[in-house]
């Protein structure tokens, strides 16, 4: 089992890529610059909050991998919309969060109610 440091590491980075991926979703589709639009800002702090109320905790899967859907059908549709545009595009944006998260996304996820 990873260190509790190493797993907060990760699920920030978690936090840090999917920040990533709706600030260049909103970008391109919305033509913004340095901040989110009200629709991307209202997404974003959606997605904080579900992962923040992971029943998994620091322990978090990538969400391919999560047996447990936690966003309510308008906001999943969204944030696939997002991660369906900018996961190709990851890789030229941000190379290292791109290889990470595919290095976490090849890890089993927990069992739920066991740590």
């Amino acid at each position: 089992m990873a260190d509790s440091a190493k797993l907060e590491r990760r699920l920030q980075r978690e936090f840090t890529t999917v920040r990533a991926m709706i600030g260049m979703y909103c970008r391109d589709h919305h033509e913004t610059r340095d901040a989110l639009c009200a629709d991307c800002e209202q997404l974003w702090q959606y997605a904080q909050a579900r992962v923040d109320k992971c029943p998994f905790g620091i322990e978090k899967p990538t969400c391919a991998k999560c047996p447990v859907h936690c966003y309510k059908r308008d906001m999943r549709e969204q944030i696939r919309n997002v991660m369906r545009y900018a996961g190709p595009r990851m890789m030229w944006r941000h190379p290292w969060l791109t290889v990470l998260h595919i290095v976490h996304g090849r890890e089993d996820a927990p069992v739920r109610g066991r740590s």
